[in-house]
């Protein structure tokens, strides 16, 4: 049954990535109290597991919520029900619980009811044509391994392999080495031994948004990027609407981001860190 939200509901959304969630926390009257865990991705937690990361959040949260509406990775129909399932013991009184997907979750957020391309660039990436109302295409995004382009973990793979083959400026890997206090062997370690391989890598950003001056780490992230559009948003109808993004990395290299549609023709749309605010708007306002 179709509902519009009034001013006494009480409800929360979350938006899951692999590393983290935001918790928003959204009255009617458009008050919000948001929080963030770890990330609640079913592919890589059981419903126990993402209980007791649900439990950090339910104890935050000084009341019940009326509605659950929770947008993650992950969420496949296949996978769902493990979210929801978890959703239903952590948060037993609330009367609706809707779990969908992080790429859904950010057209609603971005494009509210209006057609157009929209992208996650996070640590993964991801992209889909969105009608207005529901995804219509999707190019799989594969993974780091696979795919992925424009992504956190990609940005690091690529980083840490021009750093290791001796492929950026000298001093750089000198200064990447002792900025991580790591070494060779233990970044091979972590990579191919180590459980979240594309969390860690991710996490190596922060290097190349320190050293974004440098022209060939400039390079690597717009070739990235360059890549991602080539190879995933030139599959949509590309020359007829804009092209929207979210996420940290999309956010953090936006300016790089911009020259990257130029070169390649897109006409670049929003661009926003996050979508849980634009997510409680639709939620608050828009029949769902």
């Amino acid at each position: 049954m179709k509902t519009k939200h009034n001013a006494t509901d009480c409800i929360l959304v979350a938006d899951s990535g692999s590393t983290k969630t935001d918790w928003c926390l959204a009255n009617g009257d458009g008050t919000c109290h948001e929080l963030s865990t770890s990330g609640l991705n079913p592919f890589f937690l059981n419903e126990n597991e993402m209980v007791q990361v649900m439990r950090v959040a339910r104890q935050l949260i000084d009341t019940c919520p009326t509605a659950i509406y929770f947008y993650g990775a992950g969420c496949t129909p296949e996978k769902s029900g493990i979210v929801a399932g978890a959703l239903q013991k952590t948060f037993a009184q609330a009367a609706r619980i809707e779990v969908e997907s992080d790429m859904l979750g950010a057209a609603r957020s971005l494009c509210r009811h209006e057609a157009g391309i929209v992208c996650i660039l996070g640590t993964g990436s991801n992209s889909c044509f969105y009608d207005g109302q529901s995804i219509t295409a999707n190019v799989p995004p594969l993974g780091f391994i696979l795919g992925d382009e424009g992504s956190g973990a990609v940005l690091g793979k690529l980083l840490v392999g021009s750093i290791l083959k001796n492929l950026l400026p000298a001093g750089l890997k000198e200064a990447f080495l002792k900025r991580f206090d790591t070494s060779q062997e233990e970044i091979i370690d972590h990579v191919y031994r180590q459980p979240f391989p594309n969390r860690y890598l991710a996490g190596f950003n922060v290097f190349l948004e320190e050293h974004l001056e440098v022209p060939e780490v400039r390079a690597l992230v717009l070739h990235s990027f360059e890549d991602f559009l080539t190879r995933n948003v030139q599959q949509y109808d590309y020359k007829h609407y804009p092209v929207h993004f979210v996420g940290s990395i999309a956010y953090c290299y936006r300016e790089v981001l911009a020259q990257a549609a130029q070169n390649i023709g897109c006409t670049l749309g929003h661009i926003e860190k996050k979508p849980v605010k634009g997510l409680i708007h639709y939620h608050l306002n828009h029949r769902t």
